[in-house]
């Protein structure tokens, strides 16, 4: 039996925008001041442009960390390790943030349809995938962790950001939206601090585009080829400003076993990993947009499970909000408004109608 693993983590920023950045450099007025590091498990970078550029970074590298603890499902001490520990037991007064993520992905889990849902934390423990546990589970136990996700079983309190896993078993997932509540929150603390200008990178799969680069032109953003792994090769690029952009893919974290690529975006309703044709999708979201990087996250993990079809459907619903789809065969469908922004198509691949 051939098995091979992969966990990755990469940067899909252009080679234009990384030549021209400085770790911790000396500050002029109106300087760039930026920051590189690990948190929730994934490679970060914080840019910012600004008289308090410095200040901006590091208060948002701090609330990052902060999240990081609050979120982490590795954490004993973390909400989301107390919630398991009380479900079907009682409520958990969570923190604010906990809270506010919890009730956003419920709503948008009945938008979706249950596309979305994030207490799929029993199935994405029993398949390990990205772990040294990572394997096939028996039809049985998958059968026995898919009884286990229902978003309909969480109980929320909101008059003290208390929350209730309904079913004994019941764990959380956040995974695929607490980069993106990150993202806002960094938003936040650089609107605080008047920067204009700057970039976001929480691991290239949840980014923030703020004003321009250092030329003054938009943000060249390369999307990461879902094939290759070569530096600068790239599935095409966008030209954006004042956008969140977010990516999934069967790229990301994911085992090859008997010629089939087990990978770690979970259909909620079957219990493994998605089997819908696509291979990888992109999605920008307007700064109008109220939490637009939390709203990418979820979006790119819906239109992977809901397909090419469904999923184009499901983005041409959303104000503010454009997307592309790549399928298995080669084939890259996108919505009008993405492709104003989309460029240099690689040769491996092919528009759809």
């Amino acid at each position: 039996m051939n098995r091979r693993s992969y966990t990755k983590l990469f940067a899909v920023v252009s080679f234009t925008v990384l030549s021209l950045v400085c770790s911790g450099c000396n500050l002029r007025s109106e300087q760039s001041f930026d920051k590189n590091g690990i948190a929730m498990d994934t490679a970060i970078y914080l840019k910012a442009t600004g008289d308090e550029a410095k200040e901006a970074v590091e208060e948002s590298y701090a609330r990052i960390q902060k999240l990081d603890e609050l979120a982490g499902s590795q954490r004993p001490d973390s909400d989301v390790s107390r919630l398991r520990a009380a479900a079907g037991k009682e409520y958990i007064q969570v923190d604010p943030a906990i809270y506010e993520m919890i009730s956003f992905a419920k709503d948008y889990s009945e938008k979706s349809q249950g596309a979305w849902d994030i207490t799929t934390g029993a199935v994405t423990e029993l398949w390990g995938i990205g772990t040294d546990k990572q394997h096939i589970p028996s039809d049985e136990e998958i059968a026995a962790a898919e009884r286990l996700v229902n978003y309909k079983n969480i109980l929320l309190r909101p008059e003290d950001h208390s929350v209730m896993l309904a079913e004994a078993g019941m764990s959380l997932d956040l995974g695929g939206i607490a980069k993106g509540f990150a993202v806002d929150e960094v938003r936040k603390i650089y609107e605080k601090h008047h920067i204009e200008n700057g970039l976001i990178n929480l691991g290239a799969s949840s980014m923030y585009v703020l004003g321009t680069n250092q030329k003054g032109k938009p943000w060249r953003i390369g999307i990461k080829h879902p094939r290759k792994d070569e530096k600068d090769v790239y599935l095409g690029v966008v030209s954006v400003s004042n956008k969140s952009i977010s990516t999934s893919g069967d790229y990301e974290r994911f085992f090859v076993q008997d010629g089939v690529r087990y990978h770690h975006i979970f259909d909620p309703k079957t219990g493994r990993p998605a089997r819908s044709g696509v291979i990888g999708d992109s999605v920008l979201v307007d700064a109008s947009v109220e939490h637009g990087g939390m709203l990418s996250d979820m979006i790119t993990t819906i239109i992977f499970v809901l397909g090419p079809e469904r999923g184009l459907e499901f983005l041409r619903g959303l104000d503010g909000v454009e997307g592309e789809i790549t399928t298995e065969d080669g084939t890259v469908y996108m919505t009008d408004g993405f492709k104003e922004y989309f460029s240099d198509l690689n040769s491996d691949f092919r528009y759809g109608q």
